[in-house]
């Protein structure tokens, strides 16, 4: 038996799907790198926004007609858009075989074996989700939220909040950093509200920090703000494998949208924590998560999340317009702005991060700075692209030949795009 595996969505996702080809292998059920070629495609949905699942709609009925084509060819739906639209995806496309929420989703081996899959009600960590040949990876932490923010999905499809044991923590991490893994990111839909058993997640990162000799940076999504604490700043500021560029979800600019959102905390409380941060962190840059036309929003208040981003002056941030998500509180606002408005808050949002990345970039173009090598460059197979602890990336022709996920020295001399240009030191 061959299997195919497509996975939408966010890290967490992609780490689950790495685990499970994992176990498939142990199966001994192979890999088909074509869906035409498979004879199972197992399709890792998610459910945050509309244009993901209208995606998967479509794909799902390109399966049905391959199914048609091939005969005992299985489909197998997971994820949280098989959490969330289970009877919908039953009744709508018979032609699926298994339709498998989040917390039984490692059990698909078993369904593919023709044993019965257990409704499980509560999330199963796995050992490993190592992508076998990689020098990066994901570790999943802990699983659900505990937030319930007015827009957003997760809780219905992930859960309340459950945090992984340490022991299991430090168990993969040691043997990703025997592997020679260069780089980790430690995940979780509220990664910094971790507590397992009284330990909390700048204890974690200690902990984790002192099992290290191959693995250089340590990284971790997606922090709130309402849980940033100063000893996580302490942490971050300390030990020099974590890495000094925070993705620190902003949402919006203005204090009243995000009580709206059930953000727990205001543009002040995100001012003060930013500004708290660059004093004790000097080389800090962030990433962030940026939503425009929530529910009631006013051009006014659209203003504010256009000046706290000038404010915050991030080299990276995620940036889209208010998605209606069924079965969230959000969805039954009054004052749903239409989809033009939208549309053209996003869009002057977009132009104007872009500015403000390219200006702030080109303050760092002569930095001095250490990358994992992440591959060779499109246009010029002497050059190699690595990648810094700020998540940026720098184009460079080495000096002797170098190895992907080898760690190299870095002096940037120019910026191209969103590139840096440097010379091997």
């Amino acid at each position: 038996m061959k299997y195919f595996i497509e996975s939408y969505g966010c890290q967490l996702n992609m780490a689950e799907s790495n685990a499970l080809e994992l176990l498939l292998k142990g199966a001994g059920i192979d890999k088909s790198e074509v869906a035409e070629d498979s004879d199972c495609v197992i399709i890792n949905t998610c459910s945050v926004r509309k244009t993901a699942e209208n995606r998967i709609w479509g794909r799902l009925s390109f399966f049905g007609k391959l199914k048609k084509q091939k005969k005992n060819y299985k489909i197998i739906v997971t994820g949280c858009m098989a959490e969330r639209l289970k009877d919908e995806l039953k009744k709508d496309c018979p032609f699926v075989d298994a339709v498998i929420g989040t917390n039984e989703n490692m059990e698909i081996v078993d369904f593919l074996l023709g044993e019965n899959i257990l409704n499980k009600e509560k999330y199963n960590f796995t050992a490993s989700y190592y992508k076998e040949g990689e020098f990066s990876s994901y570790v999943p932490i802990m699983n659900g939220c505990n937030n319930f923010c007015s827009y957003c999905i997760v809780p219905y499809v992930r859960g309340r909040e459950i945090s992984r044991s340490v022991d299991d923590i430090i168990k993969e991490v040691k043997a990703l950093d025997e592997k020679g893994v260069k780089e980790i990111t430690l995940l979780g839909q509220n990664v910094n509200s971790y507590n397992y058993e009284g330990l909390t997640f700048p204890n974690l990162l200690k902990l984790i920090c002192k099992e290290l000799n191959n693995i250089e940076f340590v990284r971790f999504e997606s922090p709130h703000p309402k849980d940033f604490s100063d000893e996580l700043i302490s942490v971050i500021k300390n030990e020099k494998r974590v890495c000094s560029h925070i993705h620190l979800p902003m949402q919006s600019g203005n204090s009243r949208i995000l009580k709206l959102m059930n953000r727990k905390n205001t543009r002040e409380s995100f001012i003060a924590l930013i500004d708290k941060m660059r004093r004790e962190i000097p080389d800090l840059t962030f990433a962030t998560d940026v939503m425009v036309g929530f529910p009631t929003e006013t051009e006014e208040e659209y203003l504010d999340t256009l000046s706290l981003m000038e404010y915050m002056h991030p080299i990276e941030a995620f940036m889209y317009y208010y998605n209606l998500r069924e079965g969230t509180v959000a969805a039954k606002m009054e004052g749903q702005l239409e989809d033009d408005v939208k549309i053209a808050r996003l869009e002057r949002l977009i132009d104007e991060q872009l500015k403000r990345c390219q200006k702030e970039k080109l303050t760092r173009k002569n930095m001095i700075t250490r990358g994992v090598v992440t591959g060779v460059t499109r246009d010029d197979k002497d050059k190699y692209l690595a990648r810094n602890d700020h998540n940026e990336m720098i184009s460079f022709k080495p000096k002797n030949k170098v190895e992907i996920g080898s760690m190299v020295n870095l002096k940037c001399y120019d910026l191209k795009g969103n590139t840096y240009l440097a010379d091997e030191i």
